[in-house]
């Protein structure tokens, strides 16, 4: 999508001078006449080929587009006009990429297309939930409702991550500032200490003989370890974006322990919240499962859901499917999920739910640290162990044989 400047004569007579996103400068000049504009001059604007990358690039912020839904549905419940509301929004925005995709979508709109359909162009940056809700309100007549309901949905995601992200912070803090003075220790100190040994020929201890080792190793290659770590570190950033990549990981933390707990509970509040919201902007609980599995971040959550939409929509009940997988849903939410069944109420019982497990996770998260800190303890109290008893032992056996 390339940028344009044009100065056009709008339908008053005046001349505007503005930018218009488009494919091609043909493009361009079709979407100016759609907007009633009689285009003057239209050329393409031309930028750094840096700063269009770190454009491109740049990416949105969650917080950005809670603050666009939620002036958006105030905007038209005080009766103004979508694309006028788009154009506010807009000069309310100050993150650049998510300026020209408002501008973009303004246009869109004021030529004729939905708002939802403003919205699918630009799938990086509006997930199918934000299509979805909208679709279904444009449709509904009820527009303002959705996107309140969106509007929830998305604040409780947000605030979900800020308490995941700052429950990890203290353990990923700890272990990167072990990594980095493990591998100074490695390169500069220890090497100074095993060469007094080899000084004596004396017979070191089996501990002694591996940091000897492993400080060799290291001093003679500092290059070559600092650049595996680079590349170990990319690799498995890269390969976190692969299906098999994702899929390992996604097995890894629903198996691993102290996480585990955590990792299920947030997926299961994610379920919930999202289904609650599809099913109370009236989107059909096969529709909604389906939306709901593609903004589940855990591939197993996201193909038994794939797969539950897929039985429901045969004619088998939610909870029936779903309690055929009681390792990732367990009996207590297919029980509550009946109940909603039995009673026509199902979205209230979802929306419990996901308060419920909410309120749990804030409440492990806020302990999550003087969980960890026991493990790094005796992690870090391991390491100092293992090297207090690989540099004192030899010290004795030197002695001894000086003696």
């Amino acid at each position: 999508m390339a940028t344009f400047t044009y100065t056009a004569i709008n339908k008053d007579g005046t001349r505007q001078t503005a930018t218009i996103e488009a494919g091609s400068l043909l493009a361009a000049g079709h979407q100016l006449k759609e907007q009633g504009l009689v285009p003057v001059e239209l050329e393409e604007k031309h930028e750094r080929q840096l700063l269009t990358w770190l454009k491109n690039s740049a990416s949105i912020p969650l917080k950005e587009k809670i603050v666009f839904i939620e002036n958006l549905h105030l905007m038209l419940k005080a009766g103004i006009a979508v694309p006028r509301a788009l154009r506010i929004a807009n000069k309310q925005s100050r993150n650049r990429k998510f300026k020209g995709v408002l501008d973009h979508m303004a246009n869109s709109v004021e030529a004729g297309k939905s708002l939802n359909e403003a919205l699918a162009e630009y799938p990086k940056v509006f997930s199918h939930i934000f299509v979805s809700m909208v679709k279904v309100g444009e449709m509904s007549g009820d527009l303002e409702q959705s996107l309140e309901y969106l509007g929830i949905q998305l604040e409780r995601e947000h605030d979900l991550k800020s308490k995941t992200k700052g429950a990890m912070m203290y353990p990923a803090v700890i272990v990167s500032a072990m990594v980095i003075i493990g591998i100074f220790l490695a390169i500069f100190v220890l090497p100074k200490l095993t060469a007094t040994f080899k000084e004596f020929n004396a017979e070191l201890p089996l501990a002694t003989r591996i940091v000897v080792s492993f400080t060799d190793f290291t001093s003679s290659h500092p290059v070559l370890i600092l650049g595996a770590l680079v590349l170990l570190v990319g690799g498995v950033i890269s390969s976190l974006k692969t299906t098999p990549g994702k899929r390992a990981f996604s097995w890894f933390v629903l198996h691993m322990p102290v996480i585990h707990p955590i990792v299920k509970k947030i997926n299961l509040a994610r379920f919930s919240r999202i289904l609650s919201s599809m099913m109370k902007s009236g989107i059909s609980i096969v529709e909604g499962l389906q939306v709901t599995a593609e903004a589940m971040d855990n591939v197993y959550y996201k193909e038994v859901l794939m797969e539950t939409s897929v039985n429901v929509k045969l004619g088998k009940p939610l909870t029936r499917a779903l309690s055929e997988h009681d390792k990732l849903f367990p009996v207590i939410v297919t029980q509550m999920l009946e109940v909603g069944e039995e009673t026509g109420n199902i979205e209230t019982i979802l929306q419990q739910l996901a308060e419920s497990f909410e309120t749990e996770i804030d409440n492990t998260m806020k302990n999550l640290s003087s969980i960890i800190e026991p493990l790094l303890l005796l992690v870090i109290g391991g390491v100092v162990g293992f090297l207090a008893l690989a540099l004192i032992s030899p010290i004795y056996s030197i002695g001894q044989n000086i003696q």
